[in-house]
């Protein structure tokens, strides 16, 4: 007996095509809600207000917040994604620069000692304790 004949392949279609649906419906809950509580546009009673409707309503709450809302919430992802560009973009030019490592401590030491401003018993404490702070 061929187990696979008793379940056709349009069923199996089918079946495919509701987990799909329902997983992608789960989705969009979660961006929605995700939306509503990081929005600061809105007050408190507002954000209460749309999860009840999408909670209770869900398929023309869904439909509703992102007829009113599916403009802004474009806005406010391209705004986050632009944000987070920004951040990493910062950190890379800190990290790139030696914001304040070893090696940079070491050459400002070395140009107080080319200046005149510390002698060499100085340098090399500093350079010790620059090279100790390194390795902790």
């Amino acid at each position: 007996m061929v187990v696979g004949s008793s379940y056709p392949f349009l069923d199996i279609f089918w079946t495919m095509l509701i987990f799909f649906a329902w997983v992608i419906w789960f989705w969009m809950l979660i961006v929605i809600f995700g939306d509503i509580f990081r929005r600061h546009d809105i007050s408190g009673w507002a954000k209460s207000g749309w999860s009840i409707f999408v909670i209770f309503l869900p398929l023309l709450g869904v439909l509703v917040y992102l007829g009113a809302n599916g403009k802004g919430m474009a806005e406010r992802n391209v705004q986050q994604a632009q944000a987070a560009q920004a951040q990493s973009e910062q950190y890379i030019r800190s990290v790139a620069t030696g914001g304040g490592g070893t090696a940079s401590e070491i050459a400002q030491a070395k140009q107080l000692l080319d200046s005149g401003a510390i002698d060499a018993n100085e340098f090399e404490a500093l350079k010790r304790k620059a090279l100790a702070a390194g390795t902790a």
